[in-house]
């Protein structure tokens, strides 16, 4: 039997009654829903179990009822990539240019930061400041090796200053301006560097001749040098610190003895310049002077029996001071010698007989007073006797 051939085929029920019976019953769901998720605790023990039971039974219902629009929504998904395929690829494309640019200048600073790493790690035993800067031109020729750097005396650079490379020694300054510097490298013709030999400490002149490899002349010593010996600057004559590394050394073609340099490992971009004057610099001038007044006033005092040896030493310096002032004033306060007259000849009436007077002895002369100037005593006249020999003999008659 059909609805409509039943007794409710002529029920009409109004939509307004309908719609209101619906709100109702939704608002009355509503307060009931927000009464029961109340966190107070003392609804907890009343209807925790009957909650914790229809949570377990929701919980695959809903997983059920979610599948359906999670697969709805990876099918929408593939289909909008399939038709927008072309555009997603041109869009892509262009992100791959970019980063290919961003990847290319990241690798340029980590090139950049790395080197500069090993620039700082150069030092020197003992330390000497530095300055570091950038290598902008290159002067090349037939024999001139030469690069302007972006660094000069407003860093305090001057002509002479060793230059340096994470590497090694590179060459000198032989020009400066108030913002750059002119280096001469070790290859260039005029470059003349005093070096030795770490082996054997044997020394030789590095002489640049414009080739990649400088040569070594007047190696001192039969045997001193061999092949892969490290160079090194010998610091003679001042204008280098010693122990500066250079290369290796290796046998030419010619048959004389080369250097492989250690700064042609990389190219030479970024130097140090060592700030060295002379080797007064490298010694502290703080330790070879004396302490000053300070320390000492600040020193602890005495104690007390090194107060009384004090005072005994002084006490002794000052008797004797006053002892050979004394002895002084004494010898000034003495008379000076009176000088001695001389003595008559005597009248003799004797017969002349051969006699020989009797040696008559000078007188002796007085000491001389210990005084700063002392007077000289007069001069000591010897007696004169008469030579009874040298007398006639009429006269005597």
């Amino acid at each position: 039997m059909a609805f409509r051939d039943g007794p409710f085929e002529n029920i009409k029920v109004p939509l307004a009654w309908t719609a209101a019976v619906v709100v109702i019953v939704g608002l009355i769901g509503a307060a009931m829903l927000l009464l029961g998720d109340r966190r107070g605790a003392q609804d907890v023990d009343g209807y925790a179990p009957a909650r914790a039971a229809f949570e377990a039974g929701a919980a695959p219902v809903g997983a059920g009822l979610s599948a359906p629009v999670r697969w709805t929504g990876n099918v929408v998904d593939y289909v909008k990539g399939y038709f927008f395929a072309v555009s997603e690829n041109r869009r892509l494309r262009q992100q791959v240019v970019e980063l290919s640019a961003w990847r290319d200048e990241a690798l340029a600073l980590k090139n950049i930061n790395g080197r500069y790493e090993q620039m700082l790690g150069v030092k020197t035993e003992p330390p000497i400041p530095m300055v570091t800067g950038l290598a902008i031109t290159d002067a090349r020729g037939p024999f001139a090796r030469s690069r302007l750097l972006n660094i000069g005396a407003a860093k305090g650079i001057r002509v002479g200053n060793p230059v340096l490379s994470e590497h090694g020694l590179v060459g000198r300054i032989m020009g400066v301006s108030g913002g750059n510097s002119r280096m001469l490298l070790l290859t260039d013709v005029a470059s003349r560097t005093p070096v030795l030999v770490e082996r054997t400490d044997a020394r030789a002149m590095l002489t640049g001749d414009g080739s990649g490899s400088p040569r070594l002349d007047y190696v001192r010593g039969a045997g001193s040098i061999k092949e892969g010996d490290r160079i090194m600057t010998s610091g003679d004559g001042g204008g280098f610190p010693r122990g500066l590394p250079i290369g290796v050394a290796a046998k030419g073609v010619d048959g004389t003895w080369r250097v492989k340099l250690f700064s042609d490992r990389t190219a030479i971009d970024y130097v140090r310049v060592l700030l060295f004057q002379d080797f007064g610099q490298l010694a502290d001038q703080n330790a070879l002077n004396a302490p000053p007044l300070a320390s000492l006033a600040a020193a602890p005092p005495p104690t007390p029996a090194q107060a009384a040896a004090i005072q005994d030493v002084a006490t002794r310096r000052a008797a004797a001071a006053a002892a050979t002032a004394e002895r002084v004033r004494a010898a000034n306060a003495a008379p000076p010698p009176a000088p001695v007259a001389a003595a008559p000849a005597p009248t003799s009436t004797a017969p002349a007989t051969t006699t020989r007077p009797a040696a008559t002895r000078p007188a002796t002369p007085q000491p001389r007073p210990a005084t700063p100037r002392p007077t000289a005593p007069a001069p000591v006249q010897p007696a004169v006797t008469p030579d009874v020999a040298a007398t006639p003999a009429g006269a005597a008659e």
